[in-house]
């Protein structure tokens, strides 16, 4: 397969690796992304890619909370100039309020009426009105006793770049005071699931088979090699383990409270999360082509 320059700029900003050795793991893995990455971090080239690296778009997370309901919805346009717009603004809590009383799907929310037309029409006539494309993209709604929402980088009063929304067990009044704090918690460490018992069994063979893989190849290397026992009984469960710390909500250490897990901080509290949801804007939209530097075409030409 030809390895083009779009393929190795893509993968040179998803995992920070050199020029070279994106080239090589390409070769390697026959084009496929996930395989290059996998090859660089089995080599200690690269840390795990997410997918939100390697997408790019404009617009706004708008989220509500309403008597344990919560909705973020995420509402694209062509540039962030157009995001800062007070009409753009106005449209995205617009569609969140509607979302917070109406279905759990997209469609639903666009049959469902706004100022006497449906949130569609309104949607096209704001798109007419200032001249950008603009797509309802998605909607994620999240129920539980009590909801809480969070927007990091806000850009005004309920919207930003990233939209937070945890539902929790227990008392109110617990729930509503710390729950804010898990909710910036997630925004920062984005964490890939609740707890191991979420997390898509994929995601958790495919690390597997990476530590191990990793760990094998730097056995063999080592001057004194260990016993496949302690490898296979020792470290990969070790990282596996770490794996599990670092991308699990629950797992991982409480950002205001490092000394705690955000499971045993919540325990302290009194309270037991239910549920998150981690909604940021662009994820899964790739990055349009661009012009690529001289450096990407000469490394291709070997």
């Amino acid at each position: 397969m030809t390895i083009t320059a779009q393929m190795v700029k893509e993968l040179r900003e998803a995992t920070g690796a050199g020029m070279m050795d994106v080239k090589k793991a390409l070769t390697e893995a026959n084009g496929d992304m996930e395989a290059a990455v996998d090859w660089l971090r089995t080599k200690g080239l690269a840390k795990a890619a997410k997918k939100a690296d390697r997408v790019a778009a404009e617009g706004l997370i708008g989220v509500a909370v309403k008597d344990g309901r919560g909705v973020a919805v995420e509402i694209n346009s062509e540039t962030d100039f157009v995001a800062k717009n007070a009409d753009f603004q106005a449209l995205v809590r617009d569609v969140a309020n509607v979302a917070l009383t109406t279905g759990d799907e997209v469609e639903v929310v666009k049959a469902a009426a706004l100022n006497g037309k449906t949130v569609e029409d309104v949607i096209q006539e704001s798109i007419a009105r200032i001249g950008e494309n603009m797509t309802f993209r998605r909607l994620h709604v999240l129920e539980g006793d009590t909801v809480v929402s969070y927007v990091h980088n806000a850009a005004t009063e309920g919207m930003g770049k990233i939209g937070v929304l945890v539902a929790l067990k227990g008392p109110a009044d617990k729930a509503q005071a710390i729950g804010k704090q898990f909710a910036m918690h997630i925004a920062a460490t984005a964490p890939l699931s609740l707890s191991e018992a979420t997390l898509d069994p994929v995601v958790l063979e495919r690390e597997l088979a990476v530590q191990t893989a990793k760990a094998l190849e730097e056995n063999a290397a080592a001057d004194k090699p260990k016993p496949d026992a302690v490898i296979h009984n020792n470290i990969i469960p070790g990282r596996m383990k770490r794996f599990l710390a670092e991308n699990t909500l629950m797992g991982q250490a409480f950002v205001i409270n490092p000394d705690l897990t955000v499971e045993a901080a919540a325990k302290e509290a009194g309270v037991e999360i239910t549920g998150y949801a981690r909604v940021a804007v662009g994820e899964g939209i790739e990055k349009k082509s661009e012009d690529f530097a001289a450096e990407v075409a000469k490394a291709l030409q070997g």
